[in-house]
């Protein structure tokens, strides 16, 4: 698998140029951004990146710090370059949305693991008048090398946890057709979520290399 081209300071725009295309540029990375984003059970919701994403991410950083240098703007790029998925892989920021005190004391403890827990079935269907399916493919999810080393805490989770999802060459060929789940199966969390046509072809263009840019004018 090849790594994914990353974005460099050319694709980064100045403070002044960015403000002027930031309101056009927002509304356009939240439409994006809602066809993928999945609900995982009740407290669960994973947003898959794409070069659109990450290049939003670095350009609103830059933003709210006021980063002005090409050394400022390379470091955003060093972190967040890691999250671009490569040909054949899917890339996920997975947040654990807890409201309250209470709702933290209970679930971040709970859900120690759940990185290792989460994944894509994949099942080809044998007769779709009927809706039967062939067993399942998973494709497990791995936390991101770098992040997961950073946590420093083993008796609770964190909130927001960075994931790939490594697909082989069949099951990448298998992705077109099939009917895609994506699941967890954490003992304390376990959840389904079936993802619709339209998430489907957003992440088909991600294991193809094929997402495109959102050009800024």
């Amino acid at each position: 698998m090849s790594a994914p081209e990353p974005l460099n300071i050319g694709d980064i725009l100045d403070l002044r140029a960015y403000e002027r295309v930031r309101d056009d540029f927002r509304r356009r990375i939240i439409e994006h951004k809602a066809r993928r984003r999945v609900a995982l059970g009740p407290v669960m919701t994973l947003v898959f990146e794409s070069i659109n994403t990450v290049r939003f991410q670095v350009q609103e950083m830059a933003r709210a710090e006021r980063i002005l240098s090409d050394e400022g703007i390379q470091t955003e790029l060093d972190v967040y370059n890691r999250l671009l998925p490569a040909p054949g892989e899917l890339s996920a920021t997975m947040f654990i949305e807890l409201t309250s005190d209470e709702q933290l004391r209970e679930w971040l403890p709970r859900l120690v693991g759940i990185e290792h827990a989460i994944g894509f079935e994949l099942a080809s269907v044998n007769d779709p008048a009927g809706g039967h399916f062939a067993p399942a493919s998973l494709v497990q999810a791995v936390p991101e090398s770098e992040h997961e080393a950073a946590l420093t805490r083993n008796e609770v989770t964190a909130a927001v946890h960075y994931l790939r999802f490594p697909f082989s060459a069949e099951q990448v060929e298998l992705f077109a057709s099939a009917a895609v789940t994506l699941v967890a199966g954490h003992a304390d969390y376990a959840a389904r979520t079936d993802v619709g046509p339209e998430t489907k072809a957003e992440l088909w263009g991600d294991l193809l290399g094929t997402t495109p840019s959102i050009e800024l004018p």
